[in-house]
């Protein structure tokens, strides 16, 4: 979400340039461009209007600060303005007491079950015991679905029987839930025209008292998914608002109406199919991603999840003296692939959002590590540890059996060789662990956080 908008905010910032003062006329331009920018990311417009009302007052006549530039300034500005739309703090889950409820609504095709799977997950890795159940009885095979979820991300659900309406379903989970922690009661998929179906879940609502009101929205329907969170909101107790789908060419506007429209904050993100492909909403880190200044404490925290540290030392040891063959390479492209694509990690880097286009075009995205793997896993043990035995005649053979050309081997090899001399000059760094510990103080300390003027 949002590359055109954080594209759109950075030619904004870089045409203020080096002014000593921001006058009303560079306000009122800049403003003019931030104001399109959100309303093509599909930003509601009471919300644009807010947005854009409140940096007028705050930039107009600013003196900028020494040691800064308006870019920086007016930086600071929209970023703490899209925090406060975003919902200021990160909005945790009440589940304090035990057990505790939440209870799934959404329209249909929102991603209720798959989120309810995620939610779970979440749940379990924070050393909860929780219960699912579902009281969708229209969707062929959907409580079918919730159950085959549980048993592969080892959580409990609810006894499927027959013909039980959903309000006794829901009367079952509560005598069940004895021993749990949590129970995630999923709700079948709605249109908030549908008068029947918004009266049963407003029934269901009332019948388990739930601690979370959880509202699935895609963010692919754009500002209509803000139109669904204020219908829900006015038919249920809504706490907060699951995203789904973030992942997508959303243009993210929906996100940035949300809290505003809705009265309800966005508590998490599903970024993928898997899952783990789950987030918690953090206002302040997608507001430094929008305005393209990265976002290293997710970054950190999914090296921390998904890297394997005693793997990592290895291979640091290795660089370390003075190896680095084409088994490490393969290793590290392992690693690298935990963590997600290239390019949802480049838009956690700060300053990096904007090389996705450039590294697409020179050919690098996850198709080109694909490859690059099938080149490696082609070539015999001899030849990983021993590159420098590479001629043609093994190039060609190596073509052959991954589906790659000569020039392609020839490409790979060439990235090695810079790969291992720049391994050299990391020595001084300490290698990849150090890189890391690096990258775990900037986590525990202030380097994540928003800095406007460094």
């Amino acid at each position: 979400m949002f590359e055109t908008l954080t594209k759109r905010l950075s030619g904004v910032f870089s045409s203020l340039g080096t002014k000593s003062n921001l006058t009303e006329t560079d306000v009122t331009s800049a403003l003019r461009e931030i104001r399109i920018a959100l309303l093509e990311a599909d930003v509601a417009l009471p919300v644009v209007k807010s947005i854009t009302t409140a940096i007028k007052e705050q930039a107009t006549g600013e003196k900028i600060i020494k040691g800064t530039s308006p870019s920086q300034q007016v930086a600071k500005i929209v970023h703490d303005e899209i925090v406060k739309r975003l919902g200021g703090e990160q909005s945790e889950l009440n589940i304090s007491k035990s057990p505790s409820i939440i209870l799934m609504a959404g329209l249909q095709g929102s991603g209720k079950t798959t989120s309810s799977g995620k939610l779970a997950l979440h749940l379990k890795e924070q050393g909860k015991k929780v219960l699912m159940a579902s009281a969708d009885v229209y969707r062929p095979a959907a409580r079918e679905q919730l159950k085959m979820l549980g048993e592969k991300l080892g959580v409990d659900t609810l006894e499927i029987i027959d013909k039980e309406d959903p309000i006794n379903i829901a009367k079952r989970a509560l005598k069940e839930l004895k021993g749990y922690d949590v129970l995630i009661f999923d709700t079948a998929g709605r249109t908030q025209l549908d008068d029947a179906m918004m009266n049963e879940i407003a029934l269901i609502e009332k019948e388990i008292k739930p601690d979370e009101v959880l509202l699935c929205v895609d963010a692919m329907t754009g500002q209509e998914s803000v139109n669904v969170a204020k219908a829900f909101h006015d038919t249920l107790t809504l706490t907060g608002i699951i995203m789904t789908r973030a992942d997508g060419d959303a243009r993210g506007g929906a996100a940035l109406s949300m809290k505003e429209i809705s009265g309800a904050p966005i508590k998490f993100t599903g970024i993928g199919e898997k899952p783990e492909d789950f987030e918690i909403f953090y206002p302040d880190r997608l507001a430094q991603r929008i305005l393209g200044m990265g976002d290293v404490v997710t970054l950190v925290e999914q090296a921390q999840k998904n890297m394997d540290e005693d793997e990592v030392k290895k291979l640091s040891e290795r660089m370390m003296g003075g190896e680095f063959d084409f088994n490490d390479m393969l290793a590290q492209m392992q690693q690298m692939k935990k963590m997600g694509s290239m390019g949802g990690l480049l838009k956690l880097l700060p300053g990096m959002s904007g090389m996705q286009e450039k590294l697409a075009a020179a050919g690098m995205n996850d198709d080109t590590i694909k490859q690059q793997t099938a080149i490696i896993q082609s070539m015999t043990k001899k030849e990983r540890k021993n590159p420098n035995i590479l001629l043609m005649s093994r190039k060609e053979r190596i073509a052959k059996g991954s589906g790659a050309t000569i020039k392609e081997v020839e490409k790979l090899i060439k990235q090695y060789e810079k790969m291992k001399k720049t391994m050299k000059q990391m020595q001084s760094m300490g290698g990849i662990s150090g890189m890391m510990e690096m990258m775990k103080n900037m986590k525990s300390g202030d380097g994540g956080g928003f800095n406007p003027f460094g």
